[in-house]
């Protein structure tokens, strides 16, 4: 008999609610789903033992440095080489013409030269690279290639670059990618609207500022064979990208990664290029290689989030029914593509937000600039729109004179609604639940109160109450795995195998990168297997030893692993239930898996699954297996603007309150509630903790972290003592509420949400920030000089 039933449980910290069917005819336990257990990396960690590529050292090792651009636009004129002064240095240079494969660093498109040839398109472009016995000596040998330009015009912003007249930083027009969604009819849409709210936001490029620097090593293996240890994500991707600089088959380039101290994204498209640089010193000198980012050329050189312009108009009746939402996506992408595409795509199917609205016109543009390329970042293009739309979503509900929740509960999602893009969600659709679970918690009822006049604040704050305090709200959503676009690398192979001691080894091609991966897939397998988590082991991610499991991204690891390893598991248990079956004088078709034994269904007798794999062993039977798994279909059309672009969405409600000095602009945040339906909970505890990170990398977008480029189109906040992130005593008390609403098709229910807990933060701090003192943010992060600025801006508009 099956039963749905509702729990509240509350697990590490966490308040979870779960909405699944349990089996109550055979009361099953599992072995590790569920449960919060140790992460099997925390030990190596805590204890200093991991491995990391600055740990890492070889035989007659070099170093490299690069030559890069100091121009965020020239010309190539000539490039002179003192060989004399190399000679002395015991140094070798490579330039374009050295490389033997092609000079393109391949993500998506094939735009992004490895080292620039004819043109700059960005400060800190790569020109040629230095390969010396240590670090010092490489950039010693700098003034011994000299580089004359021709200094050329350069377009920093996307407004202007899109279709500049003179400028091409990317094709005829700069526009490396569009997008849009469209639904109905948007002007019959705001022709019906009572209310129309009209609004341009700003977001800024945001540094990953992951514990571990950039870093790369090649070591060549005789003429034509070359293997890689690096800190990313996506090794496969690296092995595509060096093998086409070094015009070696993919067979003979091999990729190791090594203990990678955090990502965000950072370390999905930007080892490509690190790789192939050293890749090719190690080509031209014989010679292991070793390309270790400083914090400064990291944040400098690589890849960050994209600068955003986000123009939106938003119409609702009087009684707070949206009836239209359009919006203009324009993307900063800096100099080459990279991501862009995908980037984009994300970002232009998130614009109108988790609602219900019948007409929806959404225009996005990925547009070049003179900027450093910008890539993937936790969200993924979404966070930027998602800050607009709920800030929209505030001020049309401020206009209605509604509760900011009561007017998103009447527009929000439901199972069986279907989306601005035209997608039923026909399970799975938690948002609801988060939205009612956030409210109790951080008793909104009893806290929201209309925005104080605007007047009032300021004429009590001359007489000495400068502290102001507000709640705020954002709800969201995200479209798990790849999408339609990607959905050619939505493929996901995994090997499992039985030991002789009962242990077991597994291999997947996605990446531990800190959000606990290895730890979640070892708790699927033992259930799959009924083998304790203790002796469960992923094997090292090595591209000659594991299958490709498509990259480590789209919060996708756990749920397309998950599934890859579900089906090597099952096809184990079909080996293992032949050869048991005689044993227990049945037949296969009989057995089953019930904690960590195999019973008969009949007659009750069990075996536990460490004889069983004794006695394959004995009776050799086959002990390993590979799985694989594909997406389930997904489908979007560009010119129709509608689809199925995602297999399933999570669903996200984030409450924050504040404290804002209007005499300083300084903006404290106090807590943070962040309610999230993620499918099923693996492991609870590590769940917490991607809530959390999240929950304060969101708060620093909001409220602290931006690059901030020269007028000449350099990094100006290249470390972390002019980047700022929060710190510990930035900190709020952050409530994580987990939401089970089961994912049909994933591992346990579960569906992938790691970049979820960052994207809602922002438009929940600045919302609060209105509800403290009645002035609206429209451009992130809300430092203490952009609120200051905007309480003096409205002071001088009120004239108070």
């Amino acid at each position: 008999m099956q039963r749905k039933i509702f729990i509240i449980i509350k697990v590490a910290g966490a308040i979870y609610t779960q909405t699944k069917f349990l089996n109550l005819t055979l009361g099953v336990v599992p072995l590790a789903v569920g449960k919060p257990l140790e992460r099997k990396d925390a030990r190596i960690k805590v204890k200093g033992e991991a491995q990391y590529n600055f740990d890492l050292s070889f035989s007659d090792e070099q170093y490299l440095a690069v030559v890069r651009s100091p121009f965020a636009h020239a010309r190539i004129k000539k490039i002179t080489v003192d060989n004399e002064k190399l000679e002395q240095l015991g140094v070798t240079v490579g330039l374009s013409k050295d490389i033997p494969g092609k000079n393109i660093v391949h993500v998506i498109l094939d735009d992004w030269p490895l080292l620039a040839e004819e043109v700059v398109r960005h400060v800190g472009e790569p020109v040629a690279i230095i390969v010396g016995k240590s670090p010092t000596v490489a950039k010693s040998a700098f003034s011994a290639v000299h580089v004359e330009y021709e200094v050329l015009p350069a377009v920093f912003n996307p407004d202007e670059a899109k279709d500049h007249p003179t400028i091409q930083v990317f094709g005829d027009n700069n526009i490396i990618s569009y997008w849009q969604q469209k639904n109905g009819d948007i002007n019959k849409g705001f022709a019906e609207a009572d209310v129309i709210i009209e609004g341009e936001y700003r977001t800024p490029a945001q540094e990953h500022a992951y514990i571990e620097p950039q870093g790369v090593i090649a070591v060549p293996l005789g003429r034509d064979e070359i293997t890689i240890y690096g800190s990313m994500q996506c090794p496969f991707y690296v092995q595509r990208a060096v093998a086409d600089i070094l015009g070696y088959p993919w067979s003979k380039v091999t990729i190791v990664q090594t203990t990678t101290g955090g990502a965000f994204g950072g370390k999905e498209d930007q080892p490509n290029q690190l790789a192939s640089l050293a890749a090719l010193g190690a080509y031209l000198t014989r010679k292991p290689v070793k390309y270790l980012l400083t914090r400064e050329e990291d944040i400098e050189n690589t890849s960050k989030r994209h600068p955003a312009i986000i123009r939106v108009k938003t119409g609702a009746t009087r009684e707070g029914i949206l009836q239209a939402v359009q919006v203009e996506y324009l993307m900063n992408s800096g100099a080459y593509s990279t991501l862009s595409p995908a980037v984009l795509y994300r970002g232009a199917l998130h614009a109108a937000g988790p609602y219900k609205c019948p007409n929806v016109d959404v225009q996005a543009y990925a547009v070049a600039t003179n900027l450093v390329p910008f890539g993937a970042f936790r969200g993924f293009g979404s966070p930027q729109v998602l800050f607009a739309c709920e800030e929209q979503m505030d001020r049309i509900a401020t206009k209605l004179g509604l509760d900011p929740t009561e007017f998103r509960q009447k527009n929000l999602l439901h199972k069986g609604d279907t989306t601005t893009f035209g997608q039923v969600v026909d399970h799975s659709v938690g948002m609801s639940e988060t939205l009612k679970q956030a409210k109790e918690k951080s008793e909104w009822v009893q806290k929201w109160k209309p925005a104080p006049g605007f007047n009032q604040v300021i004429q009590e704050s001359r007489k000495g109450k400068y502290l102001w305090e507000g709640i705020g709200v954002s709800t969201i959503f995200y479209g798990v795995g790849l999408g339609s676009a990607g959905k050619a690398l939505s493929r996901t192979g995994s090997y499992v195998q039985l030991e002789p001691d009962g242990s077991v080894v597994f291999a997947v091609g996605t990446t531990e990168i800190g959000q606990g991966m290895i730890t979640v897939l070892s708790q699927i397998v033992a259930d799959e297997l009924g083998v304790e988590y203790s002796k469960i082991r992923m094997a090292p991610v090595d591209t000659s030893r594991v299958p490709d499991s498509g990259p480590t991204v789209a919060s996708r690891s756990t749920t397309f692993s998950g599934r890859a390893l579900q089906d090597a598991c099952k096809k184990i248990r079909t080996l293992m239930y032949e050869i048991i079956a005689p044993h227990l004088e049945t037949i296969p078709s009989d057995l089953q898996l019930e904690g960590n034994y195999i019973i008969s269904k009949e007659t009750k007798r069990k075996i536990m699954v460490d004889d069983a794999i004794k006695i394959m062993y004995q009776e050799r039977g086959q002990v390993a297996m590979a799985g694989w798994d594909v997406a389930p279909p997904t489908d979007f059309d560009n010119e129709k603007g509608q689809g199925n672009p995602y297999v399933t969405y999570a669903w996200a409600t984030n409450i924050v309150e504040v404290a804002v000095d209007v005499q300083t602009g300084t903006v404290h945040i106090k807590k943070i509630w962040a309610a999230h339906d993620v499918g099923k909970a693996i492991n609870p505890q590590t769940l917490e903790g991607q809530i959390e990170g999240g929950s304060l990398q969101g708060m620093g977008l909001g409220r602290f972290e931006e690059i901030v480029f020269t007028p000449e189109g350099q990094v100006m906040s290249n470390n972390l003592g002019t980047f700022l992130v929060p710190t510990t005593k930035d900190t709020p008390s952050i409530h994580s509420i987990i939401v089970e609403d089961p994912w049909k098709q994933g591992p346990y229910g579960a569906k992938g949400f790691g970049e979820q807990p960052l994207m809602g933060v922002a438009p929940a701090v600045t919302n609060a920030i209105f509800n403290a003192i009645g002035v609206r943010i429209s451009e992130i992060p809300a430092t203490p000089e952009r609120v200051w600025k905007a309480i003096q801006d409205k002071v001088q508009e009120e004239a108070i």
